[in-house]
C-alpha cells in the first residue's frame, strides 16, 4: 500500500496542473473548522481565535501566508494574509507582472462580522481544495481591521442585528469610525491600512459590511462605488459588466443579491437613489488609484448563519470575476490613468443626474405608516406575510456639479508636515526646491464656506468651500516640495488639495490656522490712520460710502467699519484666509 502511496504522489508531482493543487498540511492536529462552524453558525470568532487559525492555516499550507502590517490605535498590530495558490509568498511587486489582486477588507465595523467568519472559510476551502482556486488572482485580507472595536465586544450595541450572540463595537479603540477615516487618517489603524493597499496595489476591492436600512426580502446586497465618479471605461464596465455578472453568478447559486438600499424611515418601494462614496469611505478612497471598489452589506435582520454564507457565495463569485475578467480589468485600469492630464477638467462635485435612472425588479415586503402606541407620531411598520416583486425606480446616475482644471504640479510649503506627512504615506511622488525660488503660481484665498456645528469623528468639518482665484508671484524656500500631477497619485492630489472638492484636506480642518486672524489693531489708534487712508485713496473712500448705504449691519457697527478699512489697507496680514497650496499651471 504505501509503495503505491509513493507512486501515485510521485505521478501527481509529475502533472503540470499540480502548480495549483494545494500542498497537503504540515500541521496534523489542526483542526479546521471555524468557531462560526462548531457554534451551528450562531457564533464569531474573537481577535484572537481569528489570529490563531490564520497562523495555523499559514503553518499548514504554502499557499497562505501571514505578516504584520503597522501599528494601530489598539496596540495591537495589523495583519495581511495572502492566499497564493502556487505558493510562491507574497512578492507582490513580483505577483502582480501576471496576477490580479483582490483585497478584502474585514471587521471594520466588527459587530458586522459576516465577512470575518466568511473569508476564514473561504481561504481554508482554497487551501484544502473543497472548492475550485484561482490560478492568476492572488487574494489577500485584512482578517479584522478594526482591532480595538473587535476587543471591546458585547452583545447589544447591534440594536437591530439578528446575531451573532457577541460581537465587536462599531468604535475603534479610539471611539473613530474607521469607515470615515481613509482620507484624513486620524488612526493609527488608517495608516496601516494606506500601508496595505499601497504595498498590495489591488485591482478589486471588498469591504464586509452589514446594512442598518430597511426592510426587504433579499440577505445580500452590493454597493458598488459610484460608477461616474470612478469615471472612464472603467466605471462603465464596473457598472455594465461586473456588477451584472455577480448578480448573475449569485442568482444561479440562488442567492438574491440588490443594490444597497439606501433609504431612511420609509419603505423602498418608491425607489431610492445609490450611495455616492466620497473618499472618506473605503471604497471612495480605493477609486482614487483606480481600483474596482464594492462593499457588501448583508441584511442586518436575516440569520447570522445565512448572511455569513451569503458573503462566502459573493466573496467567491468576485474572485471568479476576476480570474475569467483578469486581463481586462489590467487593461482598463491602465487606460484609467492615462484618462486626466494636466489642463483637463477633473470633477470634483457631485449629484444625481435625474434625467436616467435604472429599474429594479425589488423584492419587499408591504409597509406603512401607522400611530405609534409609544410616541404617538407616525410609525413605520413592515408586514413580513406580505412580501412583492415590483419595478422600482433606482437612480445610479450621478453628474458633476463642480470641477477644476489639472494644474500641472503643486506646491506645498515644508512646514505645512501634517499634510506631506499623509502624501508620503500614500505614495505620492515629489521633489523639492534646490534652492529659494521665486516663480508665478496660481493662488487660492478661502472664500465662502460653511462648518458644520456638531463635531463629527473629531472634527467641525467645512462644506460648501468656495475659493477666490488670482496669479501671482511667490517666492519658495529650498526644501519646499513641488509635486506634479502625472503620477499614480494624480487623483488623490486633486482630491485632498483642492479646498472645494468634499473630502479635501482644508474641510477636513488641516488648515484652520489660516483661518484665524493672528494681527489686529487698536481701534483707538487705527482710527486716526483709517481717516488717513480715505483722504488719501479716493476710489476706497467711494467703496466705504457705498457700503455703508446698502449694508445696514455695516452702517451701524463702527468696529465692522474700521476691521473693513484695515483688510483694505497695507496692515492686514497676507497669511489670513491665504491657502498654502498653489498650483502651477
Amino acid at each position: 500500500m504505501k509503495k503505491l502511496l509513493v507512486l501515485a504522489l510521485f505521478l501527481i508531482a509529475c502533472n503540470d496542473d499540480t502548480k495549483t493543487a494545494p500542498t497537503p498540511p504540515t500541521n496534523f492536529p489542526f483542526n479546521s473548522t471555524t468557531v462560526f462552524e462548531k457554534s451551528k453558525g450562531l457564533e464569531t470568532a474573537t481577535y484572537q481565535e481569528t489570529i490563531d487559525y490564520y497562523n495555523a492555516l499559514a503553518k499548514s499550507y504554502s499557499e497562505i501566508t501571514i505578516q504584520n502590517m503597522g501599528e494601530t490605535d489598539s496596540g495591537e498590530p495589523l495583519h495581511m494574509v495572502t492566499l497564493n495558490m502556487k505558493g510562491s509568498g507574497d512578492d507582490f511587486e513580483t505577483l502582480r507582472e501576471n496576477h490580479r489582486i483582490l483585497l478584502i477588507n474585514n471587521g471594520i465595523h466588527p459587530g458586522e462580522s459576516d465577512g470575518i467568519d466568511a473569508t476564514m472559510m473561504l481561504f481554508r476551502d482554497f487551501a484544502e481544495g473543497k472548492i475550485e482556486a484561482p490560478k492568476n488572482t492572488i487574494v489577500v485580507t485584512i482578517p479584522i481591521y478594526n482591532i480595538g472595536g473587535s476587543l471591546n465586544r458585547n452583545s447589544t450595541s447591534r440594536t437591530n442585528q439578528n446575531g451573532p450572540k457577541a460581537y465587536g463595537f462599531r468604535g475603534n479603540a479610539r471611539n473613530y469610525d474607521l469607515n470615515r477615516d481613509f482620507i484624513k487618517a486620524d488612526t493609527k489603524n488608517a495608516k496601516a491600512f494606506a500601508q496595505i493597499f499601497h504595498l498590495v496595489q489591488p485591482d478589486v476591492f471588498i469591504d464586509n459590511h452589514v446594512s442598518n436600512g430597511a426592510d426587504y426580502q433579499y440577505t445580500l446586497t452590493h454597493l458598488f462605488t459610484q460608477h461616474n465618479k470612478l469615471g472612464g471605461h472603467l466605471g462603465e464596465f464596473s457598472h455594465s459588466e461586473i456588477q451584472p455578472a455577480l448578480e448573475q453568478k449569485l442568482e444561479a447559486k440562488s442567492w438574491d443579491i440588490t443594490p444597497y438600499v439606501n433609504v431612511f424611515n420609509r419603505t423602498p418601494d418608491s425607489g431610492f437613489t445609490q450611495f455616492l462614496d466620497s473618499p472618506r469611505y473605503s471604497t471612495g478612497y480605493t477609486t482614487l488609484f483606480n481600483t474596482l471598489g464594492m462593499m457588501v452589506e448583508t441584511h442586518m435582520l436575516k440569520p447570522y448563519k445565512q448572511r455569513v454564507e451569503g458573503t462566502y457565495e459573493l466573496m467567491k463569485s468576485m474572485i471568479e470575476i476576476t480570474e475569467e475578467q483578469g486581463e481586462k480589468i489590467a487593461q482598463l485600469r491602465k487606460e484609467q490613468t492615462k484618462l486626466w492630464s494636466a489642463g483637463k477638467s477633473y470633477p470634483i462635485n457631485w449629484a444625481v443626474d435625474t434625467t436616467k435612472s435604472s429599474t429594479l425588479n425589488f423584492k419587499g415586503y408591504e409597509g406603512e405608516m401607522i400611530p405609534s402606541e409609544l410616541t404617538g407620531a407616525k410609525r413605520l411598520k413592515y408586514d413580513q406575510s406580505k412580501p412583492f416583486t415590483k419595478a422600482i425606480d433606482y437612480q445610479d446616475y450621478f453628474k458633476a456639479t463642480d470641477s477644476v482644471l489639472i494644474p500641472k504640479a503643486y506646491i506645498i510649503p515644508q512646514g505645512w508636515h501634517n499634510v506631506t506627512d499623509l502624501l508620503k504615506l500614500n505614495k505620492v511622488e515629489f521633489t523639492t526646491f534646490k534652492n529659494d525660488t521665486t516663480i508665478s503660481v496660481e493662488s487660492y484665498k478661502i472664500g465662502a464656506f460653511k462648518t458644520r456645528t456638531s463635531p463629527y469623528e473629531g472634527h467641525y468639518t467645512h462644506y460648501n468651500t468656495n475659493v477666490n482665484t488670482s496669479i501671482k508671484k511667490v517666492t519658495f524656500r529650498k526644501g519646499d516640495y513641488l509635486i506634479s500631477t502625472n503620477q499614480k497619485a494624480m487623483r488623490y492630489l486633486i482630491e485632498t488639495l483642492e479646498p472645494s472638492a468634499p473630502d479635501s484636506f482644508f474641510n477636513w480642518n488641516f488648515f484652520d490656522t489660516i483661518l484665524q486672524q493672528k494681527e489686529g489693531f487698536s481701534a483707538y489708534v487705527w482710527e486716526d490712520r483709517a481717516e488717513e487712508l480715505l483722504k488719501n485713496n479716493k476710489k476706497l473712500q467711494m467703496e466705504f460710502n457705498v457700503k455703508i448705504s446698502y449694508d445696514e449691519d455695516f452702517a451701524n457697527s463702527w468696529y465692522a467699519q474700521l476691521d473693513w478699512l484695515h483688510k483694505q489697507s497695507k496692515h492686514y496680514e497676507t497669511a489670513h484666509l491665504q491657502y498654502p497650496v498653489y498650483r502651477v499651471k
